[in-house]
């Protein structure tokens, strides 16, 4: 009897304050071919057990062993947002063997500046003194580009939600573990696998400006821009967004064509 072929593996990575919860709605139209995972990071949603390690490179080694308990052991389609390509550049550098493609979705391969590392210190101080709650009040929105702000409610309450949610322990620890990453502009540029970058114009957290140099750098590369996004493509351009990441997942594994 012929052994039936593993389905090609697409691995979903979300960002700072998320959980697995905000791709459910961005794959619901993905094609039944592929093997669609979504883990929760270390201290997000359902995933609370004590995290001894916030930096991108333990967060990294749990994906890994996620996918080995998940009998994953061939190389998959990454697909991450924000922290979550943190994360996923911290794995390629690392094994570079078990990634087929990347997806890297408002995210970016810089390490952070001083400023930037200083205003994470200052969100630390605020949730310490306030409370989680409060400060995802307040961070959530921005995040969102102008015109989106108003429009998705239903998607900035699910964000909302889910970070208030978030354990104070796990908002801190991460902060400071993004705040220490290395700059992995070369991971990118000596990528083996090829990378699609999703930018947008309004995006307060990478800059537009930064993220199409980055989108310059793997050898094998495509990126799409969207004008009318912030930090959130999957949320406020998801069709785009989609039809970017199918279309990488074609080139990527070769059996299945795009929506």
């Amino acid at each position: 009897m012929t052994p039936t072929a593993t389905p090609p593996t697409i691995v979903f990575l979300h960002g700072f304050a998320e959980s697995r919860e905000v791709w459910t709605d961005f794959t619901r139209a993905f094609p039944d071919g592929y093997r669609l995972l979504a883990p929760n990071l270390p201290g997000h949603g359902t995933n609370l057990a004590p995290v001894p390690d916030f930096s991108m490179e333990a967060q990294a080694r749990y994906v890994i062993e996620y996918l080995n308990q998940k009998g994953c052991p061939e190389p998959v389609l990454l697909v991450c947002h924000s922290m979550g390509g943190y994360v996923a550049l911290a794995l390629a550098e690392r094994w570079p063997q078990r990634v087929a493609g990347l997806a890297f979705v408002n995210s970016s391969a810089l390490a952070d500046t001083d400023e930037k590392r200083q205003n994470r210190e200052k969100n630390i101080a605020f949730v310490q003194k306030h409370g989680v709650g409060k400060f995802m009040e307040s961070f959530v929105r921005p995040l969102f580009a102008p015109v989106n702000r108003d429009r998705l409610t239903e998607a900035r309450g699910l964000l909302e939600e889910i970070g208030k949610a978030t354990p104070e322990t796990t908002i801190v620890g991460a902060l400071r573990g993004m705040a220490a990453r290395p700059d992995r502009t070369a991971v990118l540029a000596k990528a083996p696998f090829p990378v699609l970058l999703v930018a947008g114009k309004h995006d307060v957290a990478v800059h537009f400006e930064e993220a199409v140099r980055q989108a310059a750098l793997p050898p094998v590369g495509s990126a799409l821009f969207l004008e009318g996004s912030g930090h959130l493509a999957y949320l406020e351009q998801p069709e785009p967004t989609r039809r970017a990441v199918l279309a990488l997942a074609a080139a990527v594994f070769g059996r299945y064509g795009q929506l």
